[in-house]
């Protein structure tokens, strides 16, 4: 069983940063300022707060500067809460988010809540019909920061059911080979007493032509035309053939 969710989206930026402090010589890029802001939390209507880094003047560094904080994204697939999770972020939104305060606080508040979203996504899952358990879980922010959230479950983890299933189609299946083989069998004797058959007609043709009993006979007030009718008769010869007959006393 799969769903896909678009999870976490109401982790929205919130505006109100208490303070703004440029970085003096802790990055490369000296650009890069710390901002300190209030984000939203996983318990509605708390908040915690956090310092952000922005002013990176490219996305690789920006994107180390995150890792640092988020080891999970962009990381491939890790594990939370023993589920197999992958978190990707679009370059192109990391891009905008790099120089754009806002933007930043909006994808780190994010990023900082899934953690808490698969916590929260595994714990439904186990009030379910059946319990299914979260398989993978996937967290992918497009170039326009928009969320997707992707989970696999099963509701079969250690294989039982599967397994039920494969041996119960196994089973079905060897019926199945199993009537087909009779019905194959049958056939062939059907037509192997058809072919003795075959075989016996023209073996009993044959033997009656070489063996069989012939009586003919004829009527009539002369003797060598009555010879004459029976010879005809004994051996096919066509009527026509009678006159060349001549039986001599």
């Amino acid at each position: 069983m799969a769903m896909e969710i678009n999870a976490c989206n109401n982790y929205s930026a919130q505006t109100n940063s208490t303070s703004t402090i440029k970085s003096a010589g802790s990055e490369k890029d000296s650009n890069v300022t710390t901002s300190t802001v209030e984000l939203k939390t996983s318990t509605p209507g708390v908040t915690r707060t956090e310092q952000i880094k922005t002013g990176y003047s490219n996305v690789n560094d920006y994107s180390r500067y995150l890792q640092s904080k988020y080891s999970y994204m962009n990381k491939g697939t890790v594990s939370m809460q023993g589920v197999p999770v992958s978190v990707s972020v679009s370059g192109a939104f990391l891009e905008k988010c790099m120089n754009d305060p806002e933007k930043a606080k909006y994808l780190e508040e994010n990023l900082a809540a899934i953690p808490d979203c698969v916590k929260s996504l595994k714990n439904y899952t186990k009030m379910m019909p059946g319990s299914p358990v979260v398989t993978y879980d996937a967290y992918i922010i497009d170039e326009n920061g928009n969320i997707t959230g992707i989970s696999s479950c099963t509701n079969d983890p250690d294989g039982k059911i599967a397994r039920e299933n494969a041996a119960r189609k196994a089973r079905e299946k060897k019926v199945q080979e199993e009537k087909a083989v009779k019905r194959r069998k049958k056939k062939r004797a059907e037509e192997q007493r058809a072919a003795e058959r075959r075989a016996e007609k023209r073996k009993a043709g044959k033997a009656g032509r070489k063996t069989g009993d012939f009586t003919a006979s004829a009527v009539g007030t002369d003797v060598k035309t009555v010879t004459q009718k029976v010879i005809t008769s004994l051996s096919g010869l066509p009527a026509t053939v009678r006159a060349g007959f001549d039986i001599k006393a």
